[in-house]
């Protein structure tokens, strides 16, 4: 089996478990967008330090997983400024969805979420529109 294979089933484990975890402790679906937000807009001060915590380890786990086991070649564009649009509208479109992958997509898909269901079905659908109409037809990235 190809080492990628293994480390997406790897990671998805982890993401898995990790958003069980958080659900069982904190009664609250891990989404990594409203955990975000709620630093962003203040609305998770009361909380700020276990958002905080979070996020951390969501920057670092994958730093230090590439340190150690060596990371692996990506097809992201050098175009800085489609990459900063592109964050922005992700974040923006998360907002605006209320959830992002890890709220509609493990969390909500996996509790049989009829939102979470559509809202993936919808970005996932939107995602691929945008990567076809970029790529493929402006070739932008």
């Amino acid at each position: 089996m190809p080492l990628d294979w293994i480390m997406g089933l790897a990671g998805g484990v982890l993401i898995g478990t990790a958003a069980a975890i958080f659900l069982l402790v904190n009664g609250r679906i891990m989404g990594a967008s409203g955990i975000i937000g709620g630093l962003v807009d203040g609305s998770g001060r009361h909380d700020w330090m276990e958002r905080a915590a979070l996020i951390i380890g969501l920057v670092l786990a994958p730093a230090i997983a590439t340190i150690v086991i060596g990371g692996s070649a990506t097809h992201l564009t050098g175009n800085w400024a489609v990459i900063i649009i592109a964050g922005l509208l992700v974040g923006v479109g998360t907002r605006l969805a209320n959830g992002c992958t890890s709220g509609h997509g493990v969390c909500g898909i996996s509790r049989l979420s009829l939102r979470g269901i559509v809202a993936t079905v919808f970005y996932i659908g939107a995602g691929g529109l945008t990567v076809v109409l970029f790529k493929h037809v402006l070739g932008v990235i």
